[in-house]
Formats: C-alpha cells, structure tokens, sequence
C-alpha cells in the first residue's frame, strides 16, 4: 500500500527521525461551475478505488507489508495483539452498554464510537505514559487505553459533574465539548513540553467536522511556527453530525497539513495496527525535535452523532453495510485466527468479562445521585439577573406540575 504525506518542518531540538514521506497527488479537475465541480468529486468518489492509506491490515485479516511503518509494530507479541483485540471489544461493549443507558433515561446524552474502536485503540496504545492526550467527546477508547476507569467518563454525561477524573493523574485532559478548541490546548501545552526541554508528546484529537473550525487552523500555525511536538489526530468518520465530508473540504483532510509546512498522513483507520504504527511514527517524529503531525484516520461513524441524533434522515443504508464488511474488530480477529494466536477459549473469556464490565457501568451509573435541576441556573450572572431568577422561578413551576398530575392521578384511581 502506498503512504500519503508530505514534509516539512524545522528540528526543534536534534532530529533524530525522518522528516516525513512522499505521496501520490490527488484531487479533483476545477471547473468554473460550482455545482459541476460538486457533481464531479461525488462522482469521483463512487467511481474511483479505496483512497490511498497507510493499511498492515486488509479488511479480510491479512497482513501487508509496509517498508515505512513495519519497524513499529515489528516487536509486537502475539499477546499485544490479544491485548489490541481485548481493548477494541471490551470499549465497544462499553460503548453500547452507555448508549443502552442513555435510552432508559440514566444519561443525557452519549456520543458513541461504534466503529472508531481501531483508530482509538491504535493511537492510544502508541502514547507513552509522559505524553499528554487532549480528547474531544468520543475518545473513550484512547481513555481506556489511559487507564481511565469508564465508569468516570459517565457523570458528564448524567450532568452530575464536570468530568469524572483528574486529568494529571493519566495525562488525558478532560473531555471538551466546544468543537476544535482542545487542539489550541494541545497547542499551547506542547509549546510547553518544548521550552521545558521535556521528552515527551502531546496528541490532540478532532473529527473531520472540526477540522473546519478556526480553532484548527489557528492550532496548526502555531505549533508550525513554534515547531511544537504534537500530532494531530483526526478520525474521519466520513460526517460532520449531517454534513459529508465532501461539504468540509475540496482535498483529502491530510493534505491541509502542507498548506501549514509540516506532514500530513493518511491511515486505514478501521486498521488498528496501522493506526499503532503511524501513530507511533508522529509521536517519535515530536519527540525528536521534528515538530507536528496531522495524521487523518479514515473510519466511518456506525451509528449516530449522538443519541439525539437520526443518521437515517441523511445517509444511505448501503453506506453503511459497506463500511460494516470493514469492521476494525473482526478484521483483527480475522488475523489473530489465521495466525493461530488465539482460540476459542480466549473468545470465550473475553465474552464473560465483557458483560461482567457491562455490569458494573450499570450499577455504578445507577448508583450516582441524580441531576441538580436547578443548577443550570446558578453562576450565570455573578450578582444575579432578574430574567435568570423568572426563568428559574418559570423551571420550578413546570417541575411542580409533574408531581400534582401524579398526585391527581392517583387520586382519580382510589376508588376503582
């Protein structure tokens, strides 16, 4: 398979690594039609093959050889790829139990990583214990990979807290929800890391919607100019909530990494051993000196934005069951089987700690006390506003309603 990227950047401290790879040019003919040139790349898109990508992995478990990326995952065990397995199931399972939640009324909200489990797993576990991870919402894989305890990522979204864990203790900030504003944090931090002379790397995650946002654009022209060591981390997952990819940007995501002088690469994103290597590859490239990586992980979003969400009023079924046959899960168990690492037995194990773990993410969200109604309504104004104190007051009326119709009710029913 062919490496897209491209190079750039001065050594910040004694460089130590490659500067980056060269790539195939990609990209649409310009027409003087806006909407010709939006015909045009759409039916390019269907017609053309899979993009060109980093992949150690087709989607059917069968290894390719790559002369760039093979050195970083030349020393994996058969254990660590047992390990990668484990994560991607047991943070699927996770995931699933949090959405199953979320419709029985325990959460808010959720935003799930159904079928981003490869990208997370894959970068997370290239992170050194000293890098500094900034996520955005949907990172509970690199999370776990982090040692977060998942039960912690949930009070957020019950709305009984901030963010569940201490950020310093793992390293892994807490979960953002301003779009794009982590990487500027990123940015900032591993400005940081530089003058304090630090061997170590921060990463910074994005989906392709946020790549969009000033916040991004802003992030990447400081960390070139000041050579920062951060990477970059974009999945994506092909939708920006409802909005293509194609509706985001003219070139592949990678590719705005030229524009700002330094690499950009692209990566199976459904290829966790892929996504290890490059990952990888950008956090040494940081750590020597080299400055920032943008590397875009092509995955797909499975199920919705978030629970609030409908994907089936803007996508296609068969998008969808194409993307399925590309499973980042099966396809590593598809490997683990032909290469004769594994067998039923550790299958069978891992199912039984896969629902013991779906236990206790019920009984520990169950147990937290349930949302303060009121405290939207606090710390708005520091003196107080009169319009917070009638919308309050207007808050407390409705909530009142509840429990005099359950009263009514019941009164109603006493003398059937």
């Amino acid at each position: 398979m062919s490496v897209d990227s491209s190079a750039a950047g001065t050594p910040r401290r004694s460089a130590a690594g490659k500067a980056g790879t060269t790539g195939s040019k990609t990209g649409t003919k310009r027409t003087t039609s806006r909407t010709t040139t939006r015909t045009t790349t759409r039916t390019t898109t269907k017609k053309s093959a899979e993009p060109e990508l980093v992949q150690l992995l087709t989607p059917e478990g069968k290894r390719v050889k790559n002369a760039e990326y093979d050195p970083y995952v030349a020393g994996i065990t058969p254990d660590e790829l047992r390990g990668l397995y484990r994560d991607m199931v047991l943070t699927r399972r996770f995931d699933a139990e949090a959405t199953a939640l979320q419709r029985q009324g325990e959460l808010g909200l959720w935003a799930s990583l159904l079928g981003q489990e490869a990208a997370q797993i894959g970068s997370g576990r290239a992170t050194r214990e000293d890098d500094y991870v900034f996520p955005t919402y949907r990172e509970h894989g690199v999370a776990w990979c982090r040692g977060v305890d998942p039960t912690n990522l949930l009070g957020m979204f019950r709305g009984v807290n901030h963010g569940g864990w201490d950020p310093n203790s793992n390293n892994f900030h807490l979960y953002t929800i301003v779009i794009g504003s982590q990487t500027l944090h990123a940015t900032g931090y591993a400005m940081g890391v530089a003058k304090d002379g630090a061997d170590s790397a921060v990463i910074a995650y994005f989906g392709d919607g946020a790549s969009s946002q000033g916040d991004v654009a802003e992030s990447f022209t400081f960390s070139a100019v000041y050579n920062a060591p951060v990477v970059f981390f974009c999945q994506n997952n092909q939708w920006a909530i409802s909005e293509p990819t194609e509706k985001q940007t003219r070139v592949p995501l990678y590719q705005r990494a030229q524009g700002f002088g330094f690499p950009g690469v692209r990566v199976d994103g459904n290829d966790v051993l892929a996504c290890l290597a490059v990952t990888k590859w950008a956090l040494e490239r940081a750590r020597s000196g080299e400055g920032p990586t943008l590397v875009e992980a092509y995955t797909y979003r499975m199920g919705a934005h978030t629970t609030s969400d409908d994907p089936t009023k803007y996508r296609a079924d068969e998008e969808r069951e194409a993307w399925e046959a590309k499973d980042p899960i099966l396809r590593l168990r598809r490997y683990l089987e032909a290469s004769h690492h594994t067998d039923e037995g550790f299958f069978a194990e891992l199912e039984t700690e896969s629902e013991a773990l779906g236990r206790r993410v019920r009984e520990a969200v169950r147990a937290m006390p349930d949302p303060d109604h009121f405290a939207v309504f606090e710390n708005v104004y520091a003196d107080g506003h009169a319009l917070v104190d009638e919308e309050r007051a207007q808050f407390a009326a409705y909530q009142a309603s509840f429990a005099t119709e359950s009263e009514s009710g019941f009164a109603a029913g006493e003398g059937i």
